[in-house]
C-alpha cells in the first residue's frame, strides 16, 4: 500500500527542501552498539538496511533509493563522513559534500567535491545553492541535530524499521528548547521498511514560509 500526500519529490511552489534520509528502529535507534572504523553501523545495526535489498527494484523501496540518488548536495556530520570514508570524495553523481565541523583545520585538504562548515546556517546556505533547486540529502545524527538547532532542516524521510534493536545510537537525544511540530506528508510501504516523510513546522523554519 502506498499513501503519497503529495505526489512530487518536491513539494509544488516551495523552494527545495533540506532533508534528512535516516533508517530507524522501531526503538529509536540509528546504528548498534559500537559503531567505529570497521563495524561502521555497529552491532546489529546491518538490519535497519535490508530494504536496500530493493533499492533497483520497481516499488517503494526502489522509489525512495532513486529520490535520495536525485538530490542536489550532500550535508553530512563529520564523524559521519570520516566513517564512511569520506566516499572516496563522491557520495553520487559528483554533488557536492558539505560536512559539519567543530573545527576546520586548515592542513585538512578536502576533494574538489567537498567543503568542510563550522556554522550550521551558512552550510546550509551553501548547500542549497550547490543543489540547483534540487532536495539536499542530510545524513547523520549529528548534522540532523545541528541544522535542527539552527532552523535549517525543512523535512526528515525516516525509513521505520520493524526491530528493536534495544540499544546503540539515536537519531535524536536530550536537547533543550520548545517542542517542534511534525507534519506527515507521505507514507510508502515497502518491505522491511514503512518511509515516512515528515515536513518540519517551527517558528525558526515556519517565520520565512510564505503564508498559504
Amino acid at each position: 500500500m502506498t499513501t503519497t500526500t503529495p505526489s512530487d519529490d518536491v513539494a509544488s511552489g516551495g523552494p527545495a527542501p533540506i532533508r534528512l534520509y535516516m533508517s530507524m528502529s522501531l526503538d529509536g535507534f540509528i546504528a548498534g552498539p559500537d559503531d567505529r572504523p570497521g563495524q561502521e553501523l555497529g552491532r546489529d545495526g546491518g538490519r535497519l538496511f535490508n530494504w536496500l535489498d530493493d533499492r533497483l527494484a520497481p516499488g517503494p523501496n526502489g522509489q525512495v533509493y532513486a529520490e535520495a540518488l536525485g538530490t542536489g548536495a550532500v550535508i553530512s556530520g563529520r564523524r559521519t563522513y570520516e566513517l564512511a570514508g569520506r566516499w572516496n570524495g563522491d557520495h553520487h553523481d559528483g554533488v557536492s559534500i558539505h560536512v559539519l565541523t567543530h573545527h576546520v583545520d586548515p592542513a585538512d585538504q578536502p576533494p574538489d567535491s567537498v567543503t568542510y562548515h563550522a556554522d550550521a546556517a551558512a552550510c546550509a546556505r551553501a548547500a542549497r545553492a550547490a543543489a540547483g533547486g534540487r532536495p539536499v540529502m542530510v545524513h547523520g545524527a549529528g548534522a540532523a541535530q545541528a541544522l535542527l538547532a539552527a532552523g535549517e532542516l525543512d523535512e526528515v524521510e525516516i525509513h521505520l524499521v520493524p526491530v528493536l534493536l534495544r540499544a546503540g545510537r539515536r537519531l535524536f537525544d536530550d536537547r533543550d528548547g520548545d517542542h517542534i511540530e511534525l507534519e506527515l506528508v507521505r507514507t510508502l510501504h515497502g518491505r522491511d521498511a514503512t518511509h515516512l516523510r515528515y515536513r518540519l513546522h517551527h517558528p525558526a523554519h515556519d517565520r520565512d514560509r510564505p503564508p498559504a
